[in-house]
């Protein structure tokens, strides 16, 4: 008699957005990745989880943290991974989205990562693959995974996420990690405040659920959570900021703006920082700061998605 499965079988081909999911389907990933991060603290670190499996990453965008982490989680549990080097490929030669999924497709992988810098580009992908996809950052749009493991770091730190109150504090505008952290955070019952300069708010903010501030000081007063993000300076179309050195002085989280949060209010930041500008050395490293247990959790989350998409008693079309 065999015992029961851990958990259900997580009910999605694909992990394009966190706006796809249901809070039921949130938990589910985070209680995967709570097992997933026992494993990343053992000695013996290698599963046979997805033994045989072939993980393509394909990434249209450079990326240090989310890549690695990505093929880091592919060979704990297992996987062959490819990581397609997209600069010396033929989409250098002017091959669109489409061909590269369709050549890929033929390689029969049986999961796909992809970052681009098109909104949309991930749902294309899924569109014309027989494998599952994951939505490594598409433009402005989201980023679902980061947004588990920011979930994740603070319902570890915290206990919970319901009832919290946390700021999201900087470039709103250009940030696909925003995105997926308010739909996320408005799903399982915190309280979300955006904090940044009104020439980078994008227009219809506050029709996603969030309360608008353009001060620090005001914005930051009584939260649980600060999350501070990169300002994406190679995104911007003209001066949106009048200077780095300005905006630190406004925006930047330094010890005395973090005073207007709660005690023992969590530090974040999705990286890379940059320092001085979004966030000084001596908060970035700090007692609050969260910020290296991100990176852990985010390994850890990235095994629980794959392993939920790759579910051996998902059918041959890989539905549930």
């Amino acid at each position: 008699m065999t015992s029961a499965p851990a958990f259900p079988i997580y009910p999605h081909r694909h992990l394009l957005g966190i706006k796809d999911l249901s809070p039921g389907d949130i938990e589910l990933l985070l209680d995967r990745a709570e097992k997933a991060v026992a494993i990343s603290r053992q000695p013996e670190k290698k599963t046979s989880t997805l033994r045989g499996r072939t993980q393509i990453n394909l990434f249209y965008e450079s990326s240090t943290r989310t890549q690695s982490s990505f093929e880091l989680a592919g060979k704990r549990l297992g996987a062959d991974v490819m990581n397609m080097s997209v600069a010396s490929s033929s989409v250098k030669k002017g091959e669109t989205l489409i061909d590269t999924a369709m050549t890929l497709n033929a390689m029969r992988p049986d999961i796909l990562i992809i970052r681009h810098s098109s909104a949309g580009a991930a749902a294309l992908l899924a569109q014309k693959v027989g494998c599952a996809v994951v939505n490594a950052g598409d433009g402005a749009h989201e980023h679902p995974t980061q947004a588990l493991l920011d979930a994740l770091t603070i319902r570890r730190a915290k206990g919970r996420i319901g009832r919290l109150t946390v700021a999201i504090c900087g470039d709103i505008l250009h940030s696909r990690v925003a995105r997926s952290n308010i739909i996320l955070l408005n799903a399982l019952g915190a309280a979300v405040r955006v904090v940044a300069p009104s020439t980078l708010l994008p227009s219809g903010i506050r029709d996603m659920g969030v309360t608008v501030y353009n001060s620090m000081a005001e914005g930051l007063k009584g939260v649980d959570v600060v999350m501070m993000l990169r300002l994406q300076r190679e995104r911007m179309a003209g001066a949106m900021v009048p200077s780095v050195r300005e905006y630190f002085r406004y925006f930047g989280l330094d010890s005395e703006k973090l005073k207007a949060a709660n005690d023992g209010a969590l530090v974040m930041h999705p990286g890379p920082m940059n320092r001085g500008v979004e966030i000084a050395s001596e908060i970035a490293d700090g007692p609050q700061s969260v910020i290296q247990e991100q990176v852990e959790m985010g390994v850890a989350v990235r095994m629980a998605v794959m392993e939920a998409l790759l579910d051996p008693r998902r059918d041959p079309e890989g539905r549930a």
